[in-house]
């Protein structure tokens, strides 16, 4: 017997009519895009209305504190997701709590560490994203390729979102950015600087998620975008592939998506759609369908990345079945699984480096080369490495330190920036109780010195 067994598993849409609130709804509202954004969850009520008395009390209480003590994210959950996370038909609360869609899509104040609901590092924008903007919403972090943030906004709000900072609306602990420019004036001013700056030949379009952008206007931004010579990649970002694969197969944006397509392969670009699925649960036949409409209509590839969190993945039998699913199943390319990032309020979700190096390890020799997904630690101020590739790695305290080949925006001018080590933090409840006990000491110490003096820009030292 093997590890990991596989199984070819065929794709289940849950029948959406198992849920009180549902009952009545036909297919042809399920595949409307229009019925699936005017049906979101957005608060307790809805879902209360929506679930009736499947789910008890205690879970709904469970939700609000949590909304209104700790969440980063507010609640917008459309009808696909919901329907995935909810294996419910008689009353039983204790397996949406296990459930692992629910358990980042509407976390409860229960599932946060007691002691450790956030890492003493932990920032808003733990990438410094924002920091590295050369243009309102443009992130110049690598050399050859930028990160465009078109707006504000995605369809559905992930609790363990890494642009949390910006990202949906405010809520009863995040005050959040806000972009300024007309998104005009914002598209403008992105397509200025890639026009100035030749060396950049990839472009992410992203937020939020661009399904949110009138399709009018993100074809137009494209178009502008594949007329620069120097552009030779752009890939879409979108969770709403798998959130709400409606979108993406309305008539209006298959078509235009295959206009996109077709000015690309004429001009050389490889175009591709990046989305973001954590679970094997969450591909259906519909986000199959989504998936390879894209391709027909000419896109290059669709690749998922997917992000590693404790309570959901964080086992090679789950990201071997996701990755099955997704390869088999829906013609999406299992890509790359993060490490979550180190915002606030999310030590529940983060692994180690050391789980991370296991997990890779797990799930080599079983996926087609091409189709095995790269874990990968997002250092702040390096970028993406593979999580083999850390340079030294104290496991007692969870400080594992980091190197680059090149320089950020911030760093143009900084000559020791290639010579520096960069430190990336474990989840402290994970370290042994040597480590933890190093950590309740060196909290104190940051909280004292936050305490007097304001932050300063970190420079990618650390305490070791």
């Amino acid at each position: 017997m093997q590890p990991y067994e596989y199984q070819r598993r065929p794709l289940i849409e849950p029948d959406w009519t198992r849920l009180p609130g549902w009952r009545g709804v036909t297919r042809q509202q399920w595949e409307s895009a229009q019925w699936q954004r005017a049906h979101c969850v957005k608060n307790v009520r809805q879902l209360r209305e929506l679930l009736g008395e499947l789910v008890d009390d205690r879970f709904y209480a469970d939700l609000v504190a949590d909304q209104q003590t700790t969440a980063t994210m507010s609640m917008l959950v459309p009808p696909q997701m919901l329907n995935t996370m909810v294996p419910l038909s008689t009353p039983d609360t204790d397996s949406l709590y296990a459930d692992p869609v629910r358990r980042y899509m509407l976390p409860v104040a229960s599932d946060r560490h007691p002691d450790w609901p956030s890492h003493p590092y932990a920032t808003r924008d733990s990438l410094h994203e924002h920091d590295m903007w050369v243009a309102e919403g443009l992130t110049h972090r690598y050399p050859t390729k930028v990160l465009a943030e078109l707006l504000a906004t995605c369809p559905q709000y992930c609790g363990h979102c890494t642009r949390m900072d910006l990202v949906g609306n405010s809520t009863s602990t995040v005050d959040k950015t806000r972009l300024e420019l007309r998104p005009a004036d914002r598209y403008d001013a992105i397509i200025g600087y890639l026009h100035r700056h030749p060396e950049v030949r990839d472009v992410v379009v992203s937020g939020g998620d661009v399904a949110n952008i009138p399709w009018r206007h993100l074809e137009d931004f494209l178009a502008r975008l594949l007329a620069i010579d120097t552009i030779r990649d752009i890939r879409l970002a979108t969770k709403a592939l798998m959130g709400l694969p409606q979108h993406w197969l309305a008539p209006d944006v298959v078509e235009g998506l295959g206009r996109v397509a077709q000015t690309a392969a004429r001009r050389g670009v490889n175009l591709a759609i990046h989305t973001h699925i954590n679970h094997a649960n969450s591909v259906t036949p519909l986000v199959a369908r989504a998936a390879r409409t894209a391709l027909e209509a000419g896109v290059r590839d669709v690749r998922n990345q997917g992000v590693l969190l404790r309570g959901v993945n964080a086992s090679s039998a789950d990201l071997l079945d996701l990755c099955f699913a997704l390869q088999d199943e829906a013609g999406i390319l299992p890509y790359y699984f993060y490490l979550c990032d180190m915002i606030p309020a999310a030590e529940h979700w983060r692994t180690p480096v050391a789980t991370a190096q296991r997990l890779q390890h797990e799930m080599m020799g079983y996926l087609p080369g091409y189709a095995t997904p790269r874990i990968v630690c997002d250092v702040p101020y390096v970028g993406k490495r593979w999580v083999h590739m850390v340079a030294e790695y104290d496991r007692e305290r969870g400080i594992s330190y980091w190197t680059k080949n090149y320089r950020t925006w911030l760093e143009r001018d900084d000559g020791d920036a290639l010579d520096r080590r960069y430190p990336y933090y474990d989840p402290i409840d994970t370290l042994p109780e040597a480590g933890q006990h190093w950590w309740r000491k060196e909290a104190a110490r940051i909280h004292r010195t936050r305490a007097a003096s304001p932050p300063a820009v970190a420079t990618g030292s650390a305490a070791a």
